[in-house]
């Protein structure tokens, strides 16, 4: 509903008279709406790993800082953003695990414009019954999430892992 060219968006841009009647957002059935979708779906599952972590930093770390002469931005480079990098961590993969097996979000917002490799999948397995490419595009979507994993060791770390 707020996505659609009749929608709440659309109305308020043409209300707020930024754009024209005729000149409506085409917002569904492309890879902005799936994108749109998704997040609005997966922000759940970034944001409490991170309130989880950011809940167990004690505060006096950052009067510490502060009285060691840091200002707040400096403060929250040097010593938030690192004891919350967990959290970072742990919201990311787990968006991305969540994210890789989408494929009825996007086959309903996205359309035909709006799909991911997982729907390719699922249509080359039930619709075309071309499994071999379907196994090929699993072997992709495998390779890179070992690639993915790998990237994500050596930066984040798999053992400094939390959730609060």
């Amino acid at each position: 509903m707020l996505l659609q060219t009749q929608g709440v968006i659309n109305d308020l841009l043409v209300a707020m008279r930024l754009i024209g009647d005729d000149q409506r957002l085409a917002m569904v059935y492309n890879m902005t709406g799936t994108l749109v979708a998704m997040t609005h779906v997966l922000l759940p599952f970034m944001v409490l790993p991170l309130y989880s972590v950011m809940r167990s930093i004690h505060p006096q770390y950052l009067r510490a800082a502060s009285s060691l002469g840091a200002g707040p931005v400096q403060a929250f480079c040097r010593v938030y953003w690192p004891l919350s990098l967990p959290g970072v961590g742990a919201g990311t993969l787990l968006v991305f695990i969540v994210a890789l097996g989408y494929y009825i979000t996007p086959a309903l917002v996205g359309g035909r414009t709006g799909q991911l490799i997982s729907n390719l999948i699922a249509y080359h397995m039930q619709e075309s019954l071309n499994w071999g490419l379907a196994a090929a595009l699993g072997g992709i979507l495998l390779l890179c999430v070992l690639v993915f994993y790998v990237v994500f060791d050596r930066v984040v770390g798999i053992a400094r892992l939390r959730l609060g």
